[in-house]
């Protein structure tokens, strides 16, 4: 499935752009310039009818102007384009604090008065429009969700073409201008962000179209790319595999007009070579083409006062933010705004009620062509649920024959088959997404029935396997292209999976924070835009496994950073820890099925123990957690001596091995797994959670628990600071030890091996009564280390264990078909 076709896409036009079109777009960027101040100055007054005063002046002054003007002379000219060509087009605004283009833009184009129609198309909605702008009660001052058309929210900066790439990605109709400041091109992730023309394909694939909007300054530096040579300008995007236009303007006298056919020229030049790109890719997709990219100079602030206060502005850092800042406070600064708003005629531009005149938007384009109107910019729109495969055929079925607990099967390799399924069922809907890592984290079954994309170049394919021009999965060594890959493609209405080693998903955490935020601002005030498919991130090679890499590679917290968007009820942040693979192949079901989220999936690609059977692992989800009663002795609450539960496949595989031990102690207890580690927190802050009676009956009123957690100790304290029994929870995380070692020595100096928890359970119920044993523990656990000191492997003690469930006279023959059974093939 692809996203339907809008317009008639790469059309060129017959004929040179008319001057009548060119004047609508000289009228368009005075009108959408005089719109981006006023929301930043005005309160009242917005046509500056006499008497115009400082009191219509807002008191405080939020906003960025330096790089709008800018953006509203090239949406200006993107307008044109669209609606000369009838092509499908989203645009991205790279320039994080280019919100007032934005916002004029879907004003102009008349999506945001038929979106809020309480903004309507006089001088009334005119103030609410200008008032509302990063004003109490209003909206942000970035190119936001709230905006008609945005799908690249500007409160990060880095990931425009990334978002912009992800977008066109099984979109072959869709054109992408992306606007790259220069201040965000200085970014790691942007520059990053070049090398994508090197993945996709322009048969398959939409175009994106960067433009580099180069006016010299950040907040009070200059640019990097501002101040080096034009031939190293050039050579450096040549470099990256484009084809470099530079177009300057406003640094001399030259009339606009000039100035709008110079730069509608380009653009037509530009388009006609994306368009002979497009046709030649119908008949020849074997050749990476050089993609045209513009570098658009102009000055900082351009079309402000070229001096305030004696002082250098426009092409200057200082027209970055608010030039006058003290427009309310002196007559002075009150006479420049007066006059600079004046220099765009308004008069011109609004007719007697406010309302904009006919002849400033006849340009434009209409009906879903328009950019606040394209339902590739509203994602939800286009979204159809995933044609999902039977999940019973995936299950691990030997659990019921041999027992739970049989088996060393890899997790992820049984998320890999379903997958695998889910892309054949849903070809150009579905991709995964992984910075080199798919194979390495088990999820290479899909290469069975896809390719993974490629587009720069190939040597011999004894060596280059599984690459093609055209395919569902996309790897590049980047986790910030990778999660904006996704984020641009689920944003226009497909669905996906990327997956990443645990510690380097920190990377990407901002990048995670600004999704959950664009989410949580859509499900609590944005109901026109429909749900998207969520963002599915697979966190594997975890810390318990990292023995191999050591301690640079060991680092759970990012479970940490995304338990702080779970306290408001928005429920846009979903955090799993399947302890196996059935449980797995559950989450992976749910995730896919689920909108508007960020599901967290924390899972092992090692070899594990298989624990329940998928009916099982479904009910358990359902809750949250679960008591495994086949694993518990204590048949009550009130019998039982101490609770052990688990959260995460290592701490379930430590805690279940605990158990066996304890069970042969004759100590009465419960076992409690968590899948779902939101489901712990406070009933009051979610009102999702278990219920304190639910909580109550899992881990008791009054016994102690041992809990094994998979992250950060301090997770689960600040979860259930408040529930029943909180204060008699025992809480075992990882400690921020290890180093490259072994699998028991890595839980060994985390206190999460099975001696010390057992040990621990007993000082729990009774450390007088139980200190022999607990001695004994305790020495064992440095033999076993002194052992793999000596030997370089562990303990046959620890890696023999097999869960005393499990059916013993099969076992052998069971172990040796455990890595491919239930394949599915």
């Amino acid at each position: 499935m692809t996203n339907p076709v809008i317009g008639t896409p790469w059309k060129k036009l017959d004929a040179p752009v008319s001057e009548e079109a060119l004047e609508g777009v000289d009228k368009y960027w005075r009108a959408a310039n005089y719109l981006s101040i006023g929301q930043i100055y005005l309160r009242s007054n917005p046509l500056m009818k006499e008497p115009f005063t400082r009191d219509d002046v807002k008191h405080r002054l939020v906003g960025h102007w330096g790089t709008t003007p800018g953006l509203n002379f090239l949406i200006g000219h993107i307008n044109r384009l669209i609606a000369d060509h009838g092509q499908n087009t989203v645009i991205i605004m790279g320039p994080g604090h280019g919100g007032p283009a934005g916002t004029s833009q879907s004003y102009l184009d008349g999506t945001y008065t038929e979106t809020f129609p309480k903004i309507t198309k006089d001088e009334a909605g005119l103030q609410k429009f200008f008032r509302q702008f990063s004003y109490p009660g209003g909206i942000p001052s970035h190119f936001a969700p709230e905006t008609p058309g945005s799908i690249h929210e500007g409160g990060e900066l880095g990931y425009a073409l990334s978002h912009a790439y992800g977008a066109v990605m099984d979109n072959p109709s869709l054109f992408v201008p992306a606007i790259v400041g220069d201040g965000e091109a200085e970014t790691g992730p942007l520059a990053t962000g070049w090398q994508s023309n090197k993945l996709v394909n322009p048969r398959t694939d939409g175009i994106v179209l960067p433009i580099l909007h180069l006016n010299g300054y950040k907040i009070a530096n200059p640019t990097i790319l501002s101040r080096i040579s034009d031939e190293e300008l050039h050579e450096f995007f040549h470099g990256m595999g484009y084809e470099p236009y530079e177009f300057v303007a406003g640094f001399d006298d030259e009339d606009h007009m000039s100035i709008h056919r110079r730069f509608a020229d380009l653009l037509e030049s530009v388009f006609d070579e994306i368009c002979d790109i497009k046709a030649t890719a119908q008949t020849d997709d074997m050749h990476r083409p050089f993609y045209p990219m513009i570098i658009f100079r102009t000055p900082k602030g351009w079309t402000c006062p070229k001096f305030i206060d004696g002082k250098k502005t426009e092409g200057s850092w200082r027209a970055h933010q608010v030039p006058l800042a003290s427009a309310r406070d002196t007559e002075a600064h009150f006479e420049v705004l007066k006059n600079w708003m004046s220099s765009y005629k308004p008069e011109e531009l609004f007719d007697a009620n406010g309302a904009i005149k006919p002849e400033v938007t006849a340009f434009m384009p209409k009906g879903e062509l328009r950019i606040g109107a394209n339902p590739n910019a509203n994602g939800g729109l286009l979204r159809k649920d995933l044609d999902l495969p039977n999940l019973d055929d995936y299950e691990v079925k030997e659990v019921k024959e041999y027992g739970h607990g049989w088996g060393q099967l890899e997790a992820t390799r049984r998320l890999g088959v379903y997958t695998r399924d889910v892309i054949k069922n849903n070809m150009g809907d579905f991709r995964i997404f992984g910075p080199d890592e798919t194979a390495s984290n088990r999820l290479q079954a899909a290469y069975e029935v896809t390719d993974k994309q490629w587009d720069a170049g190939y040597l011999s394919p004894l060596t280059d396997e599984h690459m093609a021009h055209s395919g569902a999965v996309v790897e590049q060594l980047s986790e910030h292209q990778m999660e904006g890959f996704l984020e641009g493609y689920i944003l226009t209405g497909r669905h996906g999976i990327w997956s990443s080693y645990e510690s380097f998903v920190h990377v990407i955490d901002s990048m995670l924070n600004q999704h959950a935020k664009w989410l949580e601002a859509t499900v609590r005030e944005i109901p026109w835009r429909k749900p998207i498919a969520s963002m599915n991130l697979l966190v594997s090679s975890h810390v318990w496994r990292q023995d191999h890499n050591g301690f640079s590679h060991q680092d759970p917290g990012v479970s940490s950073v995304m338990l702080n968007k779970t306290f408001n009820n928005d429920h846009v942040v979903d955090i799993y820890f399947p302890a196996d693979s059935n449980m797995l192949l559950a989450v992976a079901e749910k995730c896919y099925k689920s909108t508007n989220k960020i599901n967290l999936i924390f899972a092992g690609k090692q070899p594990a123990a298989t624990w329940q059977t998928l009916d099982e692992a479904r009910e358990e989800l359902a809750k949250g957690a679960a008591e495994w009663k086949w694993a518990s002795t204590a048949k009550s609450n009130d019998e039982a001596q101490v609770v052990l539960a688990a959260v995460g496949d290592v701490p379930t595989q430590e805690i279940m091995a605990a158990a066996d031990k304890l069970s042969a102690m004759g100590i009465k207890f419960k076992v409690v797994n968590v899948v779902d580690i939101i489901k712990m927190q406070s009933a009051k802050e979610n009102d999702e959670a278990l219920t304190d009676a639910e909580f109550a009956d899992l881990f008791t009123e009054d016994k102690p628990v041992l809990f094994a957690y998979h992250s950060y100790a301090h997770d689960v304290h600040a979860l259930i600071y408040d529930r029943p029994n909180h204060d008699n929870f025992n809480v075992h995380g990882y400690k921020e030890q290890g180093s490259t070692t072994t699998p028991f020595d890595m839980v060994r100096v985390n206190d999460m091996d099975r001696y010390e928890l057992t040990a621990e359970a007993l000082r729990m119920i009774d450390a007088d009564k139980y200190a022999d044993e607990i001695k004994k523990f305790e020495d064992f656990r440095l033999e076993a280390f002194q052992f793999a000191v000596d030997n370089g492997y562990d303990h046959p003690d620890y890696t023999d264990w097999v869960y005393s469930d499990v059916k013993t006279d099969k076992q052998g023959a069971v172990t040796a078909t455990a890595a491919t059974a239930g394949d599915n093939e």
